[in-house]
């Protein structure tokens, strides 16, 4: 990116900070109707054939280059949008605008002494930079979190998607006009040079969301002093305890790993107790039924000769695709140590009938998400309801897993007096009362 165009950018960083204060500003009534003309734009029928013509355009380039070995399958998978996502966003944005506000939420009114009232208000982060993989509909679903947050939003999707991010883009800014505010409130980027410029803008930026590859947060982190939330890899585990009910196991394996192969939640690596084969040879076998290729250590293949060998190479792959690795594990101690070595802080689920060992399990994962009989796939904003979710956040600070408005508010203390100044506090002087009202 030369001069120029860099200065360009910045500019339109600029105007995007002016809009942020406008979006922090309206009303809940105002962000209400905001959120849901934008629902009531996809729901257009005109709309949606524009966006899915789009997104036609972007997946037949893909699949040539998948045909041609450049393009991974699973990213060809996270591009593809039709009438039902279209539908599912349409919803989480309805649920955002009925969510109960975020913005200007008073956390704090304590009285420190007469007259004197500190108060603390939740308020906008100010101008997020997203850059998110080629999924076009996380596009929507962050800029719904942006609106409703009161952020203003820079935006780059995977260079696969820019088709229908361009038609996507559009229709967000035509609802922006609609509601006389600045359509540089979310900014589309479309090439690489671009990112490298807003990783300079220190000073407008509020937060880096990165969401991606390991390789690529880890690339965004090194680039930039802005503060950064990471959404990485997702090697998620689904283990079987020796107490394993196998019908659980079976239906709750089938589904997180086939309900979405490609998304970031699903299931990687299936591992099984000594004592749960039967429930590990249905879950095996269902997942066989379901097409998935299954590779699996000695004792699992002892079971099930017709599958692959793993490798260890296989216990830190996220497939993206229907692959799943399995391995015998001799307890929850095992299970829970091959977890810290090979997971990646995102999702991590039990089976079990037995209550203690789930405790344990929930008190000692390291991960965002941790579940107990239940899918690897309900770690997802807006199953959680939560509209949407920028990313799944596998850090600990400020915000961790599936981030929506709350993880894009901070606070600010707002202090009344009548003229106190703080000499007149102490030993032998005034005390505080510290009374919460």
């Amino acid at each position: 990116m030369n001069a120029p165009e860099a200065s360009v950018l910045r500019d339109t960083i600029l105007a995007a900070k002016a809009a942020g204060l406008i979006l922090a500003g309206l009303s809940s009534p105002q962000r209400q109707a905001l959120l849901a003309d934008l629902s009531a734009a996809f729901k257009d029928p005109q709309i949606q054939t524009a966006i899915i013509a789009g997104n036609r355009l972007d997946l037949d380039l893909a699949r040539e280059a998948e045909q041609k070995g450049e393009l991974a399958s699973a990213l060809v998978n996270r591009l593809s949008i039709d009438a039902k996502k279209i539908a599912t966003l349409c919803d989480g944005l309805l649920q955002m605008s009925r969510a109960p506000e975020v913005v200007g939420q008073q956390l704090t009114n304590r009285l420190l002494d007469d007259n004197l009232v500190l108060k603390r208000i939740t308020c906008p982060l100010g101008v997020l930079g997203v850059v998110f993989e080629a999924r076009p509909d996380a596009l929507v679903q962050i800029t719904g979190l942006a609106l409703k947050s009161g952020n203003a939003v820079i935006l780059k999707g995977g260079k696969e998607a820019l088709n229908t991010n361009r038609v996507l883009t559009v229709v967000i800014h035509n609802v922006l006009s609609a509601h006389n505010i600045d359509t540089r409130a979310v900014v589309l980027i479309e090439d690489r040079e671009g990112v490298a410029e807003l990783l300079k803008q220190n000073d407008l930026v509020d937060l880096m969301i990165a969401r991606g590859s390991s390789q690529f947060v880890h690339y965004v982190r090194d680039n930039t002093s802005i503060p950064v939330m990471a959404h990485a890899d997702g090697i998620c585990h689904l283990y079987l305890h020796s107490d394993a009910d196998s019908s659980k196991a079976e239906r709750i394996a089938v589904d997180s790993k086939t309900s979405y192969p490609a998304a970031c939640n699903t299931v990687e690596t299936l591992l099984w107790d000594v004592n749960a084969a039967v429930a590990a040879d249905a879950a095996i076998n269902a997942l066989l039924g379901a097409n998935v290729q299954v590779r699996g250590c000695e004792a699992t293949r002892a079971r099930h000769p017709q599958i692959l060998a793993a490798t260890e190479t296989d216990w830190d792959t996220e497939y993206g695709e229907l692959i799943i690795s399995v391995k015998q594990v001799a307890n929850l101690d095992e299970a829970l140590a091959h977890i810290a070595r090979h997971g990646s802080r995102h999702t991590e689920s039990i089976i079990t009938q037995d209550q203690a060992a789930a405790d344990r399990f929930l008190a000692e994962v390291d991960a965002a998400c941790c579940f107990h009989n239940a899918s690897t796939r309900f770690s997802d904003g807006y199953r959680f309801g939560l509209g949407a979710e920028v990313g799944i956040s596998t850090d600990k600070l400020h915000a961790r897993g599936p981030v929506g408005v709350e993880g894009l508010v901070t606070y600010r203390w707002l202090l009344s007096g009548n003229g106190q100044i703080t000499t007149e506090y102490g030993e032998g002087k005034k005390s505080f009362l510290h009374k919460d009202l």
